[in-house]
This record gives C-alpha cells, sequence and structure tokens, in this order.
C-alpha cells in the first residue's frame, strides 16, 4: 500500500469515529462524578479521598478514575463541552491506529481495509458511543501494550522499558490498568508454552508491580482493586453477560462481528491437517489473548471493545488470507471511501458540536423542577442518576448513592436499592433506615405504582419517564414547572453549584 492510500485510510477512519462521536444521543452515567473528582484534584491540589454527596454510609474513596476525571475536567474547563467529544474520537481513533500497525507488523500483505474497520468500529461503539468514559484509557493502553509485546516477540525488546512507565500513569488514570498486568502474563505463559523467549515479560512484570504502589493510597489501593476485579455484579447492567436475558437482544452488531471472528479462527485452524504439526504450529501466545478477551467479551458487556481490539490484531490476517481469492470490483473502496466523506462533511455541516442533553436516558426536567423549587434535603433515586443529581442539585439535596458503587458505598446500599426498586421482600428498608425527603423515581419499575398510592408521598412532578415524589406532609400549594425550551438545558448543561475553594 501506498503512502497516499495509508494517509486516505487513516483520515477516512478518523472521519468515520468522530461521525459516529458526534452523533451519539447520550452519554455516559458516571461522567459527573468524574468531573466533581477532576474539579476536586485541580481546584485542590489533592485527590478526594472522602464522599461528601451522600447521605448514606460510607468508606474512602477509592477513585481509581482520578485521573481520567482530571483529564476531563480540564478539557471542559479550558476546552469546552465539543472537546469531551473530540478526545473520544481521538482516543478511539488511537486504539485502531494502533491495532493497525500491529496489523502491519504481523500482516504485510494489506493492513488497511476500510470494511473491516468499518465494522470493528460498529462493533466497538456497541459500548463506547456515549461521550465519554474512563476506561477508553484502559483499552488504548491495552492495544499499546499489544504492540509493545509484539515488537518484543520480534526481538525489539527497546519498548519494554515503557511499560512501567505507561504502568504508573495508567494505574493513575482508570482501574483497568489490571488488564495490562494480566496481558503481561498472557504473553509470558503464551510464550512459554511456545518455546521462545518468556523471562523478559515477567521480568517487566515484576518491575511494574511495585510501580502499581504509586498511587494516593499506596498498597490499600491495590487490595480494593484485588476486590473491585472480583466482586458480583450480577445486578450491574454493563457487567451482564451478552446473551443474558436482559441483553440477549442487544449488541446485536458487535454478536455478529464475533461470530465473524471464531468462524475465521476456525476455519483457519481446521485447515492444518496433521494434528501434531497443527500444535506445534499454533501460535499459543495469540490464542491465550484472543479467547481470554472472547470469554471477557461473552461474560461482561463492558469487555466487548477488549475483543474487537484483539481481533482487529489477531484475527484480522487470517480472515484476509481466507477471502483474498475472492475478487471484487476494484472501484468498491472508491465508493466507500466517497460515502464516508460525504456523510462524516454532512454529519460536520448540521449537527452541533456539543454533548446531548439526554432528556431520553437523564432526569434532566426533573432535576430542573428541585432546583427551581428549592426543595431541599435528602434526595432518594437510581443510582445510575446519582451522579448527575449530586452535579446539579448539590449542596441543597444528598443522594443515596450513585454510580461509584464499590469505590464508596458498603455493598448491601445496592441491594437494598434494587429489592425497593423491585418491590422485592422488605423493599421498603431502604427508604425506612435511610430515610429521604425526595423519592425520583422512573415509571417502569413496579415500586413506582406502590410509592404513588401511598398516602406518605405524593407525586408532585412527572415526566414521560420518571415522577417526583415529597413526602405528603411538606408538599406546597404550588409549584414552578421547569421550562421545555432545549436551549436553556443545553446553555446550562455543565452548570453546578459545587465549590472546593
Amino acid at each position: 500500500m501506498t503512502l497516499k492510500k495509508e494517509i486516505i485510510f487513516y483520515i477516512a477512519l478518523f472521519l468515520l469515529i468522530l461521525t459516529f462521536s458526534m452523533v451519539s444521543d447520550s452519554f455516559d452515567y458516571d461522567l459527573w462524578a468524574r468531573l466533581i473528582a477532576g474539579a476536586g484534584f485541580v481546584e485542590t491540589g489533592h485527590v478526594l479521598t472522602q464522599d461528601f454527596l451522600s447521605y448514606t454510609p460510607i468508606h474512602t474513596w477509592w477513585d481509581h478514575e482520578w485521573g481520567a476525571g482530571t483529564i476531563f475536567y480540564l478539557c471542559l474547563k479550558y476546552l469546552g463541552a465539543y472537546s469531551l467529544i473530540i478526545l473520544q474520537a481521538i482516543m478511539i481513533f488511537a486504539i485502531f491506529f494502533t491495532a493497525s500497525r500491529i496489523v502491519k507488523m504481523r500482516y504485510e500483505d494489506s493492513h488497511c481495509n476500510i470494511i473491516f474497520y468499518f465494522f470493528s468500529v460498529m462493533a466497538i461503539l456497541c459500548t463506547l458511543n456515549n461521550p465519554v468514559r474512563s476506561h477508553l484509557f484502559s483499552f488504548l493502553f491495552f492495544t499499546i501494550f499489544i504492540y509493545i509485546f509484539e515488537k518484543a516477540r520480534r526481538g525489539e525488546n527497546k519498548l519494554l522499558f515503557l511499560v512501567p512507565v505507561i504502568i504508573l500513569f495508567w494505574n493513575n488514570i482508570h482501574g483497568g490498568v489490571v488488564a495490562g498486568m494480566g496481558l503481561m502474563l498472557m504473553y509470558a505463559l503464551g510464550e512459554i508454552l511456545n518455546k521462545k523467549p518468556f523471562a523478559k515479560y515477567l521480568v517487566t512484570f515484576a518491575v511494574s508491580c511495585p510501580v502499581m504502589l504509586i498511587n494516593p493510597w499506596g498498597w490499600d489501593y491495590i487490595k480494593f482493586l484485588l476486590m473491585a476485579n472480583t466482586m458480583d455484579r450480577k445486578f450491574i447492567v454493563e457487567w451482564m453477560g451478552i446473551f443474558s436475558s436482559y441483553q440477549l437482544s442487544k449488541f446485536i452488531k458487535f454478536k455478529i462481528f464475533m461470530v465473524v471472528m471464531v468462524i475465521a479462527e476456525i476455519l483457519t485452524l481446521t485447515k492444518k491437517q496433521k494434528l501434531i504439526d497443527w500444535y506445534n504450529n499454533l501460535d499459543k501466545t495469540k490464542y491465550i489473548v484472543i479467547l481470554t478477551t472472547l470469554y471477557l467479551s461473552i461474560a461482561h458487556v463492558k469487555m466487548i471493545p477488549f475483543f474487537v481490539i484483539v481481533s482487529v490484531c489477531f484475527i484480522y490476517e487470517d480472515f484476509y488470507k481466507l477471502i483474498k481469492n475472492v475478487k471484487l470490483p476494484e472501484w468498491k473502496d472508491k465508493v466507500i471511501y466517497s460515502v464516508i466523506f460525504a456523510i462524516s462533511f454532512l454529519t460536520f455541516f448540521t449537527k452541533e458540536f456539543s454533548l446531548p442533553v439526554g432528556f431520553n436516558r437523564y432526569p434532566v426536567k426533573e432535576a430542573e423542577f428541585i432546583k427551581i423549587n428549592n426543595i431541599q434535603g435528602k434526595l432518594y433515586a437510581n443510582f445510575n442518576y446519582g451522579s448527575y443529581l449530586s452535579y446539579k442539585l448539590y449542596p441543597n439535596n444528598l443522594i443515596y448513592m450513585d454510580g461509584r458503587y464499590e469505590e464508596v458505598y458498603p455493598d448491601y446500599l445496592l441491594i437494598m436499592q434494587r429489592d425497593f426498586f423491585m418491590k422485592n421482600s422488605n423493599w421498603l428498608q431502604a427508604i425506612s433506615i435511610y430515610p429521604p425527603d425526595i423519592i425520583l423515581l422512573e415509571k417502569d419499575y413496579p415500586v413506582f405504582e406502590a410509592i404513588n398510592n401511598s398516602k406518605e408521598w405524593k407525586l408532585v412532578y412527572e415526566t414521560q419517564k420518571n415522577g417526583v415524589f415529597i413526602q405528603s406532609n411538606k408538599v406546597k400549594s404550588n409549584y414552578i414547572m421547569p421550562t421545555d425550551d432545549e436551549k436553556h438545558y443545553k446553555n446550562t448543561l455543565f452548570d453546578t453549584s459545587i465549590k472546593f475553594k
């Protein structure tokens, strides 16, 4: 491939990713907690280690994403909201750029087929198209590690010296650093089975271990990471399996991509004739990484990007070896590139460059109602809503809990909240042990009708999705209704009363 074609490929790939980032209609539930943590660090000069947003019991705030929050806050403060979209696009592009260089290292024939990357981008954006998420950093560093280790497998070991340095930053940006440590061990095991030099991976791992201690909490943080990565999260949607009953009809693009990649590898492996030759020639490192990430992606929705990344790095070559004799029209690439460029530029000219307000995802008007009516007190709401409500309503309102559950709260609070929303036995425990002044509920939960029919609570405001309840003896005769003007919410999207100085 000529340099000109390669440049066109990368420009098209970036525009494709940027376009998808711009048309996202929602954003991460935890973005607000990340911005609060980032503001705390920038404005005070130290990492926040104690929660101040909740009225329920808490423990030390093990903020494994404080570095990512700081980056997000600095982007927002100095570059504006659009910078978060651009940051996401740059990071996803960097992932695919690095993966493409790995492909080129392994498979010289054709490393820049835009069709393959188009479907890879579609598959990965199933979970990443919510600008912007902290674990993007982990997926990027994970890809960089594969590049470094693939270089090392070819005898180019100099880049291994960068691994502990990256671990230092990764460890303080996102808790997904454990994926990098695990990848080192996978390469070591794979090269042992390949009967090739493996000690360098173990030495790199050994040097990286003490680097992990360089964080705001020291050894206690390592214990937290071990706990967080082994805890049961079966009630958290993004930690459910992709074939669980709740997720069965979702992530179809990834599931199709996954099936195609698995079939490609099965066909590649079955081309081997003699069993002894098949095993001896098998790249054990490659398949340990593929199978591990495949399992993680099936077991947890949140892990889907790992398998997509590994598929680009390792399965791309096998896929194209299988179809290399298929004759396609020479003009196909010109048509595809033309469509990508046309759609991208059309989006740039017609789409506003800012984060979406998220009326269908967040209690935007509900929070506005509580704010403009100065309804103060303890606010009980779904943990997904928690960080947004804190960002918008603190200090007048404290929350029950938010998405930082393992970082801040004891486990039983989430269990009690699940029982409350699903109206399980003892469902009233959550609001009787920790009584709120305000309850914000989604209408599709069984508990909504129960609270709506109770004498203790009065529905004072509702939208199509949610309802706001206040204790009956505290209800006023009339309330100010929030505006329907979307521009107002766009202009005030990042307004907050949280101050650290």
